[in-house]
């Protein structure tokens, strides 16, 4: 039977405590893997507490995410222009294939990571132009390299736009702002989380709601319908009608005029 030396469980939680760069949700994790570590190994702990606390992304403004596009070099503003149109993750954007772009119907087919769906993803032919223009010395659109000497390149660029436009919001834009913002623009120009679920590729919608609650736009006008039967509920759901309520047996939808 593995027992832990008392030095070593104290080395443990000061090498957890020191790292200032960890959000509360990796200490927390980082703990729970060290305490699953030792259920295993035999030995025992007091582990410290850490909540982590849910925060809203940051969502910049398409201007700011334009003047940051046009300040970098031909490579990266594309790979930027891509995360936009997409709301792809970095990572799958950056393994995109030659044989996955559709020049006919200006679409890009994304293979999944983090276990989420496949999509097929339309973009415009500005985009298209610009991917084809790449270099094409392997069998990855973006050259196959690393993606930290891309970023790196990209932070540089970022802070000179940032120092240049007397911005400092741009400092905070990272390749994944550019996800939360495509899916906060689709939730509030369709109103159709469904919608927004398959653009992100989530399996689960819960990962998705917290779209709907990122931007205030203002007050919208609306068209409201009225479904008596499943049969009527499920036409305006296909026609882009949002759920409100019930009222005297009736289900109330309405969708952006």
């Amino acid at each position: 039977m593995f027992h832990q030396e008392p030095w070593f469980r104290q080395s443990g939680l000061e090498m957890i405590a020191k790292q200032d760069n960890w959000s509360l949700g990796r200490k927390e994790l980082a703990v729970e893997c060290y305490s699953n570590y030792l259920v295993y190994a035999g030995g025992t702990w007091s582990p410290p507490k850490y909540c982590r606390v849910d925060t809203l992304p940051f969502i910049p403004t398409e201007g700011e995410i334009d003047q940051l596009i046009a300040s970098c070099g031909s490579k990266t503003s594309t790979f930027l222009q891509l995360l936009k149109e997409t709301g792809a993750r970095c990572g799958e954007a950056w393994q995109l294939e030659w044989t996955e772009i559709d020049t006919q119907n200006s679409t890009v087919r994304i293979k999944p990571e983090k276990h989420s769906n496949p999509r097929m993803l339309k973009i415009s032919r500005r985009l298209i132009e610009r991917l084809l223009d790449l270099p094409n010395h392997s069998k990855y659109v973006l050259g196959g390299t690393s993606l930290r000497t891309t970023q790196r390149i990209y932070e540089r660029s970022r802070k000179l736009a940032s120092i240049k436009t007397r911005n400092p919001r741009l400092q905070k834009i990272t390749f994944h702002t550019l996800r939360h913002w495509k899916a906060t623009m689709e939730y509030h120009k369709t109103k159709d989380i469904l919608h927004v679920m398959r653009l992100l590729g989530h399996k689960n919608i819960k990962n998705t709601l917290k779209y709907t609650q990122l931007v205030d736009f203002g007050e919208q006008d609306f068209i409201s319908k009225v479904a008596w039967t499943i049969e009527e509920a499920c036409k305006l759901i296909e026609g882009g009608f949002q759920y409100v309520c019930d009222f005297e047996n009736a289900k109330i939808f309405r969708k952006p005029k």
